[in-house]
């Protein structure tokens, strides 16, 4: 009997240079492959485009956060003022809401604040204390001098044979899979 064969997560390409990896990965998105994702020690602000990443929902996630927090900061001032614990100061009415802007405007602030650093945390997947790719030889130079590009396994056109030849096409130091 053959000892089982450990999951696939995907097949892994190494390059030398930031302008390689951007090279490869426009390459591997025109040949149909969608689940690719790459991996540099630094920001490579064309790399996002190359592998087809557009949009994101941080901005929607951070403005529904600033409409809940000043929604939130005026009622609670609302509710303390008018419901719970009225006190008629100079005569002024009980609902005196420019009294509430300052507490409302802070109240926006912050929960915006909280919502764009737990909305990125979240949509980043972090913290992510293990991930496949760490499996991976040499993957530790991706944090000092080495370029890395993945295509998944669970790539809708990902055939492996296919897939080592295609990276194999692109020129790298390396290429090798990537076990879960």
């Amino acid at each position: 009997m053959q000892p089982p064969q450990p999951k696939l997560y995907g097949v892994m390409a190494e390059f030398d240079s930031p302008t390689k990896l951007v090279a490869a990965a426009r390459r591997t998105y025109e040949a149909g492959y969608r689940r690719i994702n790459g991996y540099s020690p630094f920001p490579i602000e064309e790399l996002s485009e190359a592998i087809g990443f557009r949009r994101t929902i941080l901005p929607v996630i951070v403005l529904i956060g600033g409409i809940l927090g000043g929604l939130g900061g005026f009622f609670m001032q609302y509710w303390m003022e008018v419901i719970n614990y009225p006190l008629n100061v100079g005569g002024k009415p009980y609902n005196s809401w420019p009294a509430f802007i300052p507490i409302t405007f802070e109240c926006t602030v912050l929960v915006a604040a909280f919502s764009a650093v737990f909305g990125m945390l979240a949509l980043n997947k972090l913290p992510q204390p293990y991930h496949p790719v760490f499996n991976a030889p040499n993957f530790d130079l991706a944090t000092r001098d080495s370029f890395f590009l993945v295509i998944e396994a669970s790539d809708r056109k990902f055939e492996h044979d296919q897939v080592v030849s295609f990276m194999r096409d692109l020129n790298p130091k390396d290429v090798l899979d990537v076990e879960v």
